[in-house]
């Protein structure tokens, strides 16, 4: 096997005739409220405040309006993206389509790292702030059950961790409609709960704390940007669900660009609130909204406010479970990993094979080991997904046996995609060296799979290679 054989693309009628047996059930509106789900979690509770306090000052609504314009390049190119090919798995299955199979596994890859450990380490976390509301009602889990494996300190397993994973496995299971029903209520309690904030805390607003709006000047502003750029990450799932949307070309895109205009506003609407409420100097805490309630004598509204981050939390996981069951589904229906992967039940139209691997997985990580030194790592897998997928519309539009694009363009080509991967590109510069390190180590051990399995089990193998 030569170069040109890890560089054969797949044909978009094998991936048409493969995911035909999803039920396409979600809209518009199930596309938006996965994405939300996902985008806005515990951090529109912690970094406004946090990053007004170190880098922005007032200035981080500014901030937050500067990294949502580089993330809605990046989004655009999504959108057209699963205008044109309504297939599962997202990055990993364009990467296939339009650059090849090596390309897309490595997509895939990178993938299922940003997944796995951003599900695992939010598991954790929604471990640790169930704890914490528990001993609002002066309850508590026996210390052994409310931690990673840590004998040291008496942990051997976050219990919770373990069961919010399982149920909600349990519910993606049982079919996407009623998924979507439970999923979007509480992204709407979730939403309702930051309006809330904004209601309340729009009456202690005081104009003086916005001065200086710029207290770090226009670096402040930009740092802060490239800070908060990582809270937008999120929207890019939605696009794992092309193969079950009713009328792609027109609900993908929708999808995808209304889930950042929704967390562009929130964000900015929660950070104005919140620097005009406490002066930008004292919000450099771990709770910086529940702290500023506190300080206007509203600590009614704290409970409310950690039962927010539960949502919020329970809302990304439900998202992201479901994206990389897709991915795993199509990796497995490409015959890249053991084909058993690539089923999808016949009673309820879902993978059920591949949510039940990633489910073990994330639920052994998130309940027994501690992943706080890993989340960076899901920022480098996210963007090199970016990254291929911006320079991906040149590849897209230039391939003659893929369908002509009726549906959503993006504007200003080739310049718009050509400085979203620029600009991808330059975020992953941003990343420290020990991140680079161990993406290195995961990309290596994924091409060691590659070409001792994937290479040898590719369905392409059994396919006649496609014209050029």
């Amino acid at each position: 096997m030569g170069i040109s054989r890890i560089f054969r693309r797949e044909r978009l009628d094998n991936y048409l005739k493969s995911d035909q047996h999803f039920a396409k059930t979600m809209t518009a509106k199930d596309l938006m409220s996965l994405g939300i789900g996902a985008v806005i979690g515990t951090g529109i509770f912690i970094l406004p405040g946090t990053i007004a306090a170190q880098y922005s000052g007032p200035g981080i609504v500014l901030s937050f309006l500067l990294a949502a314009i580089v993330c809605s390049t990046a989004a655009m190119c999504y959108a057209e993206f699963a205008s044109v090919l309504p297939v599962a798995g997202s990055a990993y299955s364009y990467g296939n389509l339009v650059f090849g199979e090596i390309i897309g596994w490595v997509l895939g890859w990178a993938l299922i790292l940003e997944y796995v450990l951003a599900v695992a380490a939010v598991a954790n976390s929604f471990g640790a702030y169930f704890n914490s509301f528990l001993a609002g009602f002066h309850l508590a889990l026996p210390t052994a059950l409310a931690g990673p494996y840590d004998p040291a300190h008496g942990t051997y397993g976050n219990v919770v961790a373990i069961l919010v994973v399982l149920l909600i496995s349990w519910l993606l299971n049982r079919g996407m409609r009623e998924s979507m029903r439970i999923n979007t209520a509480i992204v709407f309690v979730k939403i309702a709960i930051i309006i809330l904030f904004v209601l309340v805390g729009i009456f202690y607003v005081k104009p003086a704390n916005w001065k200086p709006f710029a207290p770090f000047g226009t670096k402040g502003i930009l740092q802060g940007a490239s800070t908060v750029f990582f809270a937008y990450l999120g929207f890019d799932v939605v696009s794992a669900s092309a193969a079950e949307v009713k009328n792609p070309k027109k609900n993908m895109p929708i999808g995808i660009i209304g889930t950042l205009i929704v967390a562009s506003v929130l964000y900015m609407l929660v950070a104005v609130v919140l620097t005009g409420m406490v002066h930008y100097t004292k919000l450099n805490v771990a709770d910086p909204v529940a702290f500023a309630l506190t300080l206007v004598h509203q600590n009614w509204t704290s409970g409310i406010i950690s039962l927010g981050a539960l949502a919020g939390m329970f809302t990304m996981m439900v998202t992201m479970i479901y994206s990389s069951s897709r991915l795993i589904y199509s990796i497995g229906r490409d015959g890249l990993l053991p084909k058993f992967l690539g089923k999808i039940d016949q009673t309820n139209g879902t993978p059920k094979n591949s949510l039940a691997l990633i489910t073990v997985v994330i639920a052994l990580l998130g309940g027994f080991v501690p992943l706080a030194q890993l989340t960076n790592l899901v920022n480098i897998g996210t963007l090199v997904a970016f990254l291929f997928v911006s320079f991906g519309i040149i590849r897209l539009r230039h391939i003659k046996e893929l369908p002509a694009n009726s549906g959503f363009k993006v504007p200003w080509y080739p310049v718009l995609p050509i400085v979203s991967g620029l600009l991808c590109f330059g975020m992953m510069l941003q990343l420290p060296a020990e991140t680079w390190i161990a993406s290195s180590i995961w990309f290596v051990l994924g091409l060691v799979i590659y070409f001792t399995y994937g290479l040898r089990h590719s369905r392409l193998n059994d396919d006649q290679p496609e014209s050029k």
